[in-house]
């Protein structure tokens, strides 16, 4: 009993009346984890493709919006390690056992606790129209040159925030360590732009 009591002082708790009873019910917060999926219903957060089943992949546990208590967000390794970085990092270093690709996703997910602005980065593309003004400089992103779109992250959800061109990264991103990301978040780059890409990231 005293070691019931125990725990319940040192860890956070949210209490609730049960339905059928007037039983009072302990629900223990969730924690993120990195595991297997089950199943391969579930999308990533940061690239909203599909995560395969058996496939490790990252958990973060927020407060659910909707109802009580907590809901669990599904990302790819290296999705979590590019725009979670912070939670990603805690638990990948709280495993007991080491994972494939440890060294490079910790690598990738400290440069983005270096460098608040590069977890924003959500892939490279071509600009469709020349309308769109870059974030950084203000300028028209011309028609058919290269830009990086951004998302913002808030409440548990990313939200598209604009483009910058490809030359004013290193200003706003305050680095052009992206072709991870944008390999990752523009599946469709050929090595060919790739290359043109990292050209011109270094003007």
């Amino acid at each position: 009993m005293c070691d019931i009591a125990e725990r319940i002082t040192r860890q956070p708790v949210v209490w609730r009346v049960a339905a059928a009873s007037d039983t009072l019910a302990l629900t223990w917060p969730m924690s993120n984890v990195i595991q297997p999926a089950a199943t391969a219903r579930s999308k990533c957060r940061g690239c909203g493709e599909r995560i395969a089943a058996g496939e490790l992949r990252f958990g973060e546990s927020l407060p659910n919006p909707f109802a009580e208590g907590e809901t669990t967000h599904w990302f790819h390794l290296d999705c979590g390690a590019f725009k979670r970085p912070e939670p990603f990092l805690e638990t990948l270093e709280a495993l007991k056992e080491p994972i494939e690709n440890a060294p490079f996703l910790a690598a990738e997910a400290r440069l983005g606790l270096a460098h608040r602005r590069l977890p924003r980065v959500n892939g490279a593309e071509r600009s469709a129209s020349g309308q769109a003004a870059c974030r950084a400089c203000k300028d028209r992103i011309g028609k058919g040159a290269w830009r990086i779109s951004l998302v913002f992250y808030e409440d548990g959800r990313f939200a598209p925030s604009g483009f910058i061109h490809l030359p004013c990264a290193k200003g706003y991103l305050e680095t052009i360590e992206l072709v991870p990301r944008l390999k990752r978040f523009s599946p469709g780059l050929s090595e060919a732009d790739l290359l043109e890409i990292q050209s011109e990231l270094a003007k």
